[in-house]
């Protein structure tokens, strides 16, 4: 075997999306592009917003000497700083270039955050249904993922959680709004989250840290308020990105903000700042952060995520599907109406219509859908999804 045993082991268990991906080539080319229906992908096909696209223009027309050299590897100061003042009044705390890291997307500040927090045999609890990534960020660096379930509407169960912390706890990932499930932790929910996790921090004498990864943030509709984990609890870690929010997930543009009161603070972000070199992302690319500075509060029109929302949500009530309905993000995550999801996403695939299996996030007998995409995708499935229902439901 060219590959570890390991490795081998992880590419089966996150590879739903990718066989999912290979089965919609298939289908293409047997059916014709038009007539399948992939809703497997939540890759955003709106376009950056026009304040992003003049940055960049500007950014790259730029003639001043040293733009594109070394940088510190926390990124450029005075992106940091302006990332600082903006993110201040969400986060309720003061922030500084001081509290801010650069980099290559949410993901790789999750890395550079869990190499800086985990010694080997740590663990991190994560919430079912997860995006999947996390098993393999955590072992990346010597760690373990614990999974705790949610409730039945997929908000946090604190109750569940309390009985997973134990000495080898070191952190907790949230998610929201929420990659599968659309669900935003509502403001009561966090700072019950944050006096529990403050508890258990007192009782083990050693901080348990909440690390918020959540590019969706900005992605919220009917008004639902996201509020951001920094106004509840000092031992914070906030990621976020601009792959959602401006639709740019190709370059690979985030940022890290520890709370300027974290317990030991200023350790955790040299920390931060080493891992981002030595894991080899160096910094994030310079011309998108210096674009970046200049479309701050810039956004995609969230109102076309909320349509898409609305109509699909709509059509799946009426054919009978038991589905939560999003607050945020651009995903469904409904009960599969056969209790193997893996054999129900077979029968939407024979309809032309492409779902991910729940237990690619943690949780069976559900799937993922994926809405971030043309009005004729989601419309052109309704049939499938409808014939499918039918066909599942036919024996009851």
């Amino acid at each position: 075997m060219a590959i570890s045993q390991k490795i081998s082991g992880f590419m089966e268990k996150s590879s739903w999306i990718r066989k999912m991906f290979e089965e919609g080539i298939r289908l293409k080319q047997e059916f014709g592009e038009e007539n399948v229906f992939d809703l497997s992908l939540g890759n955003p096909v709106v376009e950056p917003p026009k304040e992003l696209v003049a940055a960049l223009v500007a950014s790259a027309k730029d003639p001043a000497p040293g733009l594109h050299r070394y940088m510190p590897n926390a990124g450029l100061p005075d992106v940091r700083e302006t990332v600082a003042q903006s993110l201040s009044p969400e986060c309720k705390v003061d922030l500084t270039a001081d509290d801010i890291v650069m980099v290559c997307g949410a993901a790789g500040g999750l890395n550079i955050a869990l190499k800086t927090l985990l010694d080997p045999g740590d663990e991190v609890i994560i919430f079912a249904p997860y995006f999947v990534e996390y098993l393999f960020y955590a072992d990346n660096h010597g760690g373990k993922a614990v999974p705790v379930a949610t409730r039945d509407d997929f908000t946090l169960d604190l109750g569940a959680l309390e009985k997973a912390i134990s000495e080898k706890t070191r952190a907790v990932i949230i998610n929201s709004p929420n990659n599968p499930t659309g669900v935003v932790y509502s403001r009561e929910s966090l700072e019950d989250l944050a006096a529990l996790l403050k508890k258990k921090s007192e009782e083990m004498g050693r901080a348990v840290y909440l690390i918020s990864d959540d590019p969706y943030k900005k992605i919220a509709f009917d008004g639902v308020e996201t509020p951001n984990i920094c106004e509840f609890y000092d031992n914070s870690i906030y990621i976020t990105s601009h792959s959602k929010d401006l639709a740019v997930p190709g370059e690979r543009i985030g940022m890290v903000v520890v709370h300027p009161k974290a317990e030991n603070a200023k350790e955790l972000m040299a920390g931060l700042i080493f891992c981002n070199r030595v894991l080899g992302f160096v910094n994030a690319p310079s011309l998108i952060q210096r674009a970046v500075k200049n479309a701050q509060g810039a956004t995609v029109d969230v109102k076309d995520y909320q349509r898409k929302r609305d109509f699909l949500y709509g059509e799946l009530k009426r054919i009978g599907y038991s589905v939560v309905k999003p607050q945020g993000a651009f995903y469904f995550f409904p009960q599969s109406p056969l209790e193997d999801e893996v054999e129900f996403v077979r029968i939407l695939a024979s309809k032309r219509v492409l779902a991910v299996p729940g237990r690619g996030f943690g949780l069976a007998g559900y799937f993922r859908l994926s809405y971030c995409l043309p009005d004729k995708v989601i419309k052109g499935s309704v049939a499938g999804f409808e014939e499918a229902f039918k066909e599942a439901t036919a024996s009851r």
